[in-house]
């Protein structure tokens, strides 16, 4: 499918036709503006609308979830962002949300309920798993057979919501081998981007905590390195390439790789 024929609704337009979506997208400020994370955002819609989900996204609507505020220490401003978008999720009567962003996963579904939020919020690759399981989409083998893949759990993925399998369990329907990395699910290392580290400048150190991820996981001498999250590919894949290997190895988000996979 090319790019030009992925069809993306609003929830404006679906409430002028009179339709109401199952699941509101939540695509995030990197989804939206960042060149890597946009094209999972086109993958992930790929999925859905192969899948027959009823989906729709904010669009203009859709405002920062405020973590990046939140983790730097402007709680004012993570309030202000946050009730912004909790007033039009709330006129627009939203009940299930599903975030490629686990940063916006943690955000929507532990901190906007105090506010006023109370959502069911799943991370991308849950609902993918449910559509597999379904037989609502099917990976037929060839894409990534016999590919070596190591996995970086996200840290607002994994340490703070507990999902660590669902991914684990896409990968395996892709016919590779798994190779984990000494410290991963409980004991994973952070790629060096949480908690608003993604948008200041390094504190004083050995080395970035980015290239100690890396070196982690080319230790395990992967062709791809899956990842969960837009700040995980960004840190990784700047990590790649510092050690000069980004000709070799590959960094994907889990929805990339089904997308092309399935050959969406």
């Amino acid at each position: 499918m090319s790019d030009n024929l992925i069809k993306v609704p609003t929830m404006a337009e679906m409430m002028a036709a009179g339709e109401t979506p199952d699941i509101l997208f939540w695509v995030g400020c990197a989804g939206s503006f960042d060149d890597k994370a946009k094209r999972v955002t086109k993958a992930f819609v790929k999925i859905l609308n192969k899948a027959g989900v009823k989906f729709a996204v904010l669009g203009t609507e859709e405002g920062c979830t405020g973590d990046p505020a939140k983790r730097a220490g402007n709680e004012f401003l993570f309030q202000m962002q946050a009730m912004q978008n909790i007033q039009v999720m709330n006129a627009y009567d939203v009940k299930k949300i599903v975030a490629s962003c686990p940063h916006c996963l943690n955000t929507l579904k532990n901190e906007y309920p105090e506010l006023g939020g109370h959502y069911e919020v799943l991370h991308h690759t849950e609902l993918i798993q449910s559509l597999l399981n379904e037989g609502k989409i099917t990976i037929p083998n060839g894409t990534f057979q016999g590919k070596r893949i190591t996995y970086h759990d996200p840290c607002y993925l994994g340490r703070a919501n507990g999902i660590y399998e669902a991914p684990r369990e896409l990968l395996a329907k892709l016919d590779a081998a798994l190779a984990e990395m000494p410290r991963n699910k409980e004991r994973g290392f952070c790629c060096g981007a949480g908690g608003a580290q993604m948008f200041k400048e390094a504190e004083p150190g050995e080395r970035e905590v980015n290239v100690a991820r890396s070196e982690e996981a080319l230790g395990v001498n992967p062709d791809v390195i899956a990842v969960g999250c837009p700040f995980c590919k960004t840190m990784m894949a700047d990590g790649v390439k510092h050690f000069e290997k980004e000709e070799t190895v590959t960094v994907m988000d889990v929805a990339e790789m089904i997308a092309n996979a399935a050959d969406l």
